[in-house]
C-alpha cells in the first residue's frame, strides 16, 4: 500500500506512539485523564504519515459527532479554526466567543476546548504539530500560537479565506513538492496571524497554570535537545525540578510520560527523514545521535513494528 493509498483510507489520523516502548511498560498508570487527551479530536489510531500539517474541514468531523465537540486538549498541537460561515460557539479554557461571520480560533497546546457549530457550518481546522509550531514562533518572535484568541476577520475574510482553500487543495493532493508549498503556505498564515496578534499586544492574556508553564520549558527544552537524548533527570534538573515532578505533570497534562513525549518526537524526525530526505539509515541515525545505527533501527523497529529500510521502501 503507498502512500497515497493510506492517506485515502485512513484521513483523519494524527501521530500515535502508543505503542513506543520506553521501559515503563510495568508502572501504574491512571485509566483516564480527566480531560481527555486527544491527537485529532476522537481519534486514538496512529496516522502513518509523518507530516507536520493536518487540515479538514469542520463538517468533516463536526458531523460525525453531531455537531458538537467536547471538552478535550492536544498534548502536542496547534489547532487553527476558521469559520468561513455558519455560527459556532467556540470556547478556549474560559474564553467563549459566540461566532456568527468569518473567524479564526487560535487553540494553544493544552487548552481545554469546546465547539458547537450550526448544521450549515463552512470552514477548515488546520492542526500544526510542535515542531512546527516551534520554528514559526521562532522566526516570527511573537506568541500568538500560544495564546488563545478569536479574530474577527472582517477585511481580511476573503485574504485567509484563499489561503485556506490553497492549504486544504494542496494538502489533499500529494503532488510533487507538496510538503514544501503547505510549510510555505502555513508561514504566510503565521506571518498574518501574528500581525493580527501584535494589535492585541495590551490585552490581557489568559495565564496558564504553573504546571503548564512546566511542561512548554520542558517542549522548548526537548525541541532544542532530543537529538542529545537527554535523561528525565538531565530535563527535571534543567528546569528545576524532580524527575517525578516532571513525570507527573507529563501524565496530567499530555496522559503521557515524559519518555514517551521524548521518544516521539525521536521518532517523528526520523519519520520524516527517512521520506523527505536521501540520508542513508546510517546518516539518519548519527543526525539523531545514536552511537550506532543499530541502536536505532531496534528503538525504530519497536516503535512501528518496521526496520527503517522497510518503512522508507514502503513510502
Amino acid at each position: 500500500m503507498d502512500a497515497v493509498e493510506i492517506r485515502r483510507q485512513y484521513p483523519l489520523h494524527y501521530l500515535d506512539f502508543s505503542r513506543v516502548r520506553t521501559g515503563e511498560d510495568d508502572m501504574p498508570r491512571p485509566a483516564t485523564a480527566a480531560v481527555p487527551v486527544f491527537k485529532l479530536y476522537g481519534e486514538t489510531t496512529a496516522w502513518p504519515t509523518p507530516d507536520l500539517i493536518h487540515c479538514e474541514s469542520i463538517p468533516e468531523r463536526s458531523r460525525i459527532h453531531e455537531w458538537e465537540i467536547k471538552p478535550h486538549r492536544h498534548g502536542d498541537l496547534v489547532q487553527l479554526l476558521y469559520v468561513q460561515s455558519g455560527k459556532a460557539m467556540l470556547k478556549v479554557e474560559d474564553r467563549a466567543s459566540e461566532v456568527e461571520m468569518p473567524s479564526l480560533q487560535v487553540v494553544p497546546a493544552l487548552s481545554v476546548h469546546t465547539f458547537r457549530f450550526s448544521r450549515d457550518i463552512q470552514g477548515h481546522i488546520l492542526s500544526l504539530a510542535r515542531p512546527l509550531v516551534e520554528q514559526l514562533e521562532a522566526a516570527l518572535d511573537v506568541s500568538a500560537l500560544s495564546t488563545a484568541r478569536c479574530y474577527a476577520l472582517g477585511a481580511d475574510s476573503d485574504y485567509v479565506d484563499t489561503l485556506f482553500d490553497a492549504i486544504a487543495n494542496e494538502y489533499r493532493q500529494p503532488r510533487a513538492g507538496r510538503d514544501l508549498m503547505l510549510h510555505s503556505l502555513v508561514n504566510v498564515l503565521a506571518v498574518w496571524l501574528s500581525r493580527r496578534s501584535s494589535e492585541h499586544a495590551g490585552e490581557e492574556t489568559h495565564a496558564m497554570d504553573r504546571g503548564r508553564e512546566h511542561l512548554q520549558v520542558f517542549m522548548h527544552q526537548l525541541e532544542a535537545s532530543f537529538r542529545e537524548h537527554w535523561s528525565i533527570d538531565q530535563h527535571a534538573q534543567a528546569m528545576g525540578i524532580s524527575a517525578a515532578h516532571l513525570n507527573a505533570l507529563c501524565r496530567r497534562l499530555c496522559n503521557q510520560s515524559a519518555l514517551q513525549i521524548i521518544s516521539e518526537r525521536l521518532l517523528l524526525e526520523a519519520k520524516r527523514n527517512l521520506i523527505y530526505t536521501t540520508l542513508t539509515i546510517n546518516q539518519v541515525s548519527d543526525s539523531l545521535g545514536f552511537s550506532e545505527p543499530a541502536y536505532f533501527s531496534r528503538f525504530f523497529k519497536r516503535a512501528t513494528g518496521q526496520s527503517p529500510k522497510a518503512f522508507r521502501q514502503q513510502k
